[in-house]
């Protein structure tokens, strides 16, 4: 891709999710983006083939990779359970709350059926992201400090509530008392690794 391009690639994504923080991902359309960016839409749908095809390519290019770099720093597969959990969910909450745009692609990408075929197109696979991880529970499966289950059923158990988590914190940013504090975060925390330990 030429210098210019580029240039005009990321002024696209960045404009993007500037909307996307500020409108809403629902808000977001590509004559609004070409707009924004002051470019024709026939310029975006050279690269993309329609919104869900731009977002998906926006997750993994923009999102996964600064939240799997968040999410596992000072991270390490062989801590002690509770220990690596809390540091997880600590790192999970911090890199949302500062990053409220990001959170509505990651919801994105997780349930629309676009993701899989744009992983398989980029040939990533089961644990390219995140596979420390997938490291840490495989030790303590093998330890038997926590119960055995599928690596997709340990990271929904891991990952889902503190995404639901975070999802409530933001819709009590505009009301008069923040329900989601360091204390109920901590709490729900703490049930999780309950929930999992044998």
């Amino acid at each position: 891709m030429r210098p210019k391009n580029l240039e005009k690639e990321e002024a696209i994504r960045s404009i993007a999710l500037q909307i996307i923080a500020e409108e809403g991902l629902e808000n977001l359309s590509m004559q609004k983006l070409a707009k924004a960016a002051n470019v024709s839409p026939r310029t975006i749908y050279i690269k993309y083939e329609n919104k869900e095809d731009f977002l998906i390519k926006l997750f993994i290019d923009e999102v996964i990779g600064s939240y799997e770099k968040a999410v596992l720093e000072k991270f390490d597969p062989e801590m002690p359970f509770a220990e690596g959990v809390k540091k997880l969910w600590a790192n999970g909450f911090r890199y949302f709350k500062e990053n409220r745009h990001y959170y509505a692609l990651m919801q994105y990408g997780k349930s629309s059926p676009l993701l899989n075929k744009a992983y398989q197109e980029r040939g990533i696979r089961e644990g390219d992201f995140f596979a420390p991880i997938h490291t840490f529970f495989s030790f303590h499966v093998k330890a038997g400090t926590i119960i055995k289950l599928p690596m997709e059923a340990l990271r929904a158990i891991l990952f889902a509530p503190l995404l639901d988590l975070i999802n409530e914190y933001f819709e009590h940013t505009q009301r008069p008392k923040q329900i989601i504090t360091d204390k109920v975060l901590a709490d729900c925390c703490e049930a999780v690794i309950k929930g999992l330990l044998k």
